[in-house]
């Protein structure tokens, strides 16, 4: 061949090569102008980075969230975008894509088939999404890293892993609903090291070859029976095991001891017994032992003296009791100590605990120890956790512990302490916690905690302490951001992760906390334990004098009953971190600072104290408020009737202020409290129908004379707003999705009209398609007004959001009202259609009882009507005995609905379709049709 005609072969060669690879790029443009507009389609707003792809670019490799080699598309990542709807289902068409992150999303439906054709893809994440349905996902070859976790999908786990891991090395599942025992279909995949089958509902044994990995955690399921010696063979490559919160039996096998390259092991929340295994001493690299909530015996054998890397060891919740062991004592390499929830009674100062000079966190709490406060403690320099609460001891707090200069966390609640606070605290300049409440206390706050700059969170209820507050006080918590930034560098604080840690340090008996423990975990309260302590805001609060809702760090000033005096200081407005201020069972005096409605408040109470003068206008600032108590005070002049534009107040009392005058608008939030939020106001003018409401509680004899007449007019009023809200919110839908081709952008679109047939409603008519639908979001009884007719009306759309049919969800952060909020939202954090119909549940709830949603601390209205209506929905006997029992029929199949419409599950919640069926048939059936 000559030289001319081999360069021209080559030339050839070469431009058809270069014009082959652009064909192969251009194709993988026009694909991903298809996912834009699959995208767009299922999301009409909350549009993600795919909306900033430009068709006229010549390549997508510059578009956000795509990468590209060798110009290929080989990773698409739209990870927190806002997406709503299925996946989609032409994404092997991108011959090369290795990389497809579709996580923190409100992704829905099943897993196409057409992932398991994407034979280049390598990693996999489709985490925190609410994908249901079962794995299936055939095909996947060259799959390394698989992270499923935090969605809906269910089925066998055995399974569950089909022929896509002869390349996988990581796969996390957790989170998810899967269940039956785990098998040995893990077993054929070689190259597996890191799984992670947590929260689900596994059931059975261990007994597959799980020893060759390297991370292992299949805690929170159903596991049970023993744990076998040979599952831990001498060849074990285990880094971490986490087999915690399960019903694991028996002793803890010895040979554990085989794995020895463990750092980390849990096996707390067992049902262990028996000894704690010396040969655990032969782990060369543990450094976390989690040996909490099981029933071990108390002796700690020698051998963990030779575990040089230990720094974590649990062992609370074991019933030890006795005095502390002393080889606790010589851990000197230990930094987190947990031996809270036994029964210890002494060994405190013997066992040589308080000289650990590494420790870091030391839990004493919930135990029996008596006695003084050791003052040795002063001198554990290490120290930035120190929990005390739930023992015996009495006496002073030691002056001395206001060298513990690094301490962040102080708790010494419920125990038999006198004397004053010590001034001494006001160098703890990293103090983020101080809880001293349920002692004996005396004497005033001292100024000195001014210095605090941390301190945000302060508990000394249930006290004796007197005296004014000190202007000094409100420099309290000004500045905490330095002892934040330092836990920010540090790793996850070290804890347990119970709940019931969380639980002591937020107040669950205040709103907007008590919400919150019905969704969480072990996993969950450690995350959010550890958001706190770096600074890390957990709910929703208000800027001051606006509906905006940010999510800052929220504190809280707790100091009722005592026997503090004096006046407010005004600066106290100035403390804008703190969500909660109770001041209740005091003896305050002079007027409430107007400054208050400056502050980020969540819970305000004053109740019980001298306060007089009016009451401050500018408490109608505080948006978010949701708890408000003034009782028992001496308020003058006119209620402020702008405390009624508190939509979120689910707390109300203003009861026994004599001197208060004025009117209740019969509209609004302050018309939705009964009478007993103004007991004991005798100037204050209330609507007709809560003063009414009081007359007929004189006698049992009047209230049962008047059922007949009363019980009848009140069906029919609870099913008429039921029915009308139903219908209203279904005809809103139909409005919004009744779409022209004129106008195909806007948000809400006036319908000019509406095809029926002749025996059809409007809103169930064939011809009118729900594309898209609204997900309203704070679906709630103050916003559900009456008109001047007495129909209602929703309002309030200001969170609402619109969303194809098929794509039931739209992401965002949690929105809505405490009590109103359907429970999957502590799973997804993201609202959905069927969170709307819980919502509604709630609201049919409140109309067939007439019980509030949330009763100050008490058990919530979900709960009690699930309780009082039982399995076989028995008519509760309050309805018999309130004047409604002509219509207590009626009143149950009312309060039936409301529970089907708050399952758990939402897929067995009845769409609202259903609901006005039913509330028809309801409605028919009173009237005797």
């Amino acid at each position: 061949m000559s030289p001319e005609k081999f360069v021209f072969i080559l030339f050839f060669i070469l431009v058809t090569g270069r014009e082959a690879i652009g064909d192969l790029l251009d194709s993988d443009k026009e694909v991903l102008l298809e996912l834009r507009s699959f995208l767009e389609q299922g999301n009409k707003v909350n549009q993600g980075a795919y909306k900033q792809w430009d068709p006229l670019t010549p390549s997508p490799c510059a578009w956000p969230g795509i990468s590209c080699s060798n110009n290929r598309v080989i990773g698409i990542n739209l990870s927190n975008n806002n997406i709503a709807g299925n996946i989609f289902a032409n994404f092997s068409a991108l011959t090369e894509l290795a990389y497809l992150d579709l996580s923190t999303n409100t992704i829905g439906g099943s897993l196409p088939e057409d992932l398991g054709s994407c034979q280049s893809l390598k990693v996999l994440n489709l985490s925190h999404n609410m994908i249901d349905g079962e794995l299936k996902l055939s095909g996947l070859s060259s799959l390394e890293i698989l992270d499923l976790s935090v969605n809906r999908l269910s089925g066998n786990i055995s399974m569950s892993f089909p022929m896509i891991c002869s390349s996988l090395v990581v796969a996390n599942l957790s989170a998810n609903k899967f269940s039956g025992e785990i098998g040995s279909s893990i077993d054929g995949c070689p190259k597996l090291e890191y799984v992670d089958l947590s929260a689900n509902f596994l059931t059975g044994n261990l007994w597959f070859g799980f020893h060759r990995f390297k991370e292992f955690a299949v805690c929170e399921n159903r596991l049970n029976n023993k744990l076998q010696a040979w599952i831990f063979p001498e060849n074990c490559s285990l880094q971490e095991l986490d087999l915690s919160e399960n019903s694991f039996i028996g002793e803890i096998p010895k040979e554990i001891s085989n794995c020895k390259y463990l750092t980390i092991l849990n096996l707390w929340g067992n049902f262990f017994s028996g000894n704690i295994p010396r040969e655990l001493g032969l782990i060369p690299n543990l450094k976390q032992l989690s040996l909490g909530n099981n029933t071990l015996n108390s002796e700690i054998p020698e051998s963990l003296l030779g575990l040089k890397n230990l720094e974590f060891l649990d062992l609370s919740r074991n019933d030890f009791s006795g005095d502390i062991q002393e080889i606790l004592g010589h851990l000197t390499q230990v930094k987190t100590l947990l031996l809270h929830s036994n029964r210890y009674s002494g060994g405190l100062s013997s066992s040589g605990i308080l000289r650990l000079q590494n420790i870091s966190s030391l839990d004493l709490s919930y135990n029996d120890l008596s006695g003084l406060l050791p003052i040795e403690i002063s001198q554990m320099a290490s120290l930035k956790y120190l929990f005390l609460a739930n023992n015996q001891f009495s006496g002073s707090i030691p002056s001395e512990y206001g060298s513990l200069l690094g301490i962040q966390a102080l708790d010494l609640s419920n125990n038999h302490l006198t004397g004053p606070i010590p001034p001494s605290f006001g160098q703890l300049k990293s103090l983020l916690w101080l809880m001293v409440a349920n002692n004996s206390l005396t004497g005033q706050l001292p100024a000195e905690l001014g210095n605090c700059s941390s301190l945000l969170w302060l508990n000394l209820q249930n006290n004796q302490l007197s005296g004014p507050i000190s202007p000094e006080l409100t420099n309290m918590g000004n500045n905490a951001t330095p002892t934040f930034l330092i836990n920010r560098h540090d790793s996850l604080i070290e804890d347990s992760g119970e709940c019931s840690t969380l639980r002591r340090w937020i107040p669950a008996d205040y709103q907007p906390f008590s919400f919150v423990y019905t969704l969480l975990n072990m996993k969950k309260c450690k995350s959010l334990w550890d958001k706190i302590l770096k600074g890390y805001g957990i709910f929703p609060v208000c800027l001051p004098e606006s509906n905006i809702r940010v999510q800052p760090i929220s504190g809280y000033l707790q100091l009722s009953g005592n026997r503090l005096s004096g006046q407010i200081p005004p600066g106290i407005g100035k403390m804008g971190d703190y969500s909660m201020l109770h001041l209740g069972e005091n003896e305050f005096s002079g007027t409430l600072p107007a400054e208050i409605g400056g502050m980020a408040l969540v819970v305000l109470n004053v109740s019980r104290n001298k306060f007089s003068g009016r009451v401050p206008k500018q408490l109608g600032n505080l948006k978010c408020l949701r708890n408000l108590d003034l009782s028992y005070n001496n308020f003058s002049g006119i209620f402020p009737t702008n405390l009624n534009n508190l939509t979120d107040l689910s707390s109300f009392n203003v009861s026994y202020n004599p001197y208060i005058s004025g009117s209740i608008p019969e509209t609004g939030q302050l018309a939705t409290f009964e009478i007993w939020s103004f007991l004991g106001d005798p100037f204050l003018r209330l609507p007709s129908f809560i003063d009414n409401s009081s007359n007929t509680l004189s006698t049992t004899n009047d209230v049962i004379s008047t059922s007949p007449k009363w019980g009848a007019v009140l069906v029919f009023i609870f099913l008429l707003l039921a029915f009308l809200v139903c219908g209203i919110m279904t005809i809103i839908v139909i409005l919004a999705t009744k779409r022209t081709s004129e106008q195909p952008q806007f948000l809400l679109q006036e319908t000019k009209s509406v095809n029926t047939t002749v025996d059809s409603s409007p809103w169930l008519s064939d011809t009118v398609k729900c594309n898209p639908a609204i997900v309203h979001r704070d679906v709630k009884a103050s916003n559900v007004l009456l008109d001047k007719k007495g129909k209602a009306r929703v309002t309030d759309f200001g969170l609402a959001r619109v969303v194809d049919v098929g794509d039931s969800h739209v992401s965002t952060m949690v929105a809505g009202t405490i009590g109103y909020v359907a429970p999957e939202y502590g799973q997804t954090w993201h609202a959905t259609t069927k969170g709307d119909v819980y919502s509604y549940g709630v609201l049919v709830m409140e109309l067939a009882t007439g019980r509030r949603v949330v009763e100050g601390g008490g058990e919530c209205l979900v709960e009690w009507s699930r309780r009082v209506m039982g399995r076989r929905y028995m008519i509760p006997m309050s309805f018999l005995v309130s004047g409604m029992s002509e219509g207590a029929a009626e009143m149950r199949e009312l309060l039936v609905l409301g529970v089907r419409c708050t399952t758990d599950a939402p897929q067995s919640r009845p769409d609202m379709k259903e609901v006005l069926d039913t509330l028809v048939r309801i409605s028919a059936r009173s009237k005797g049709f």
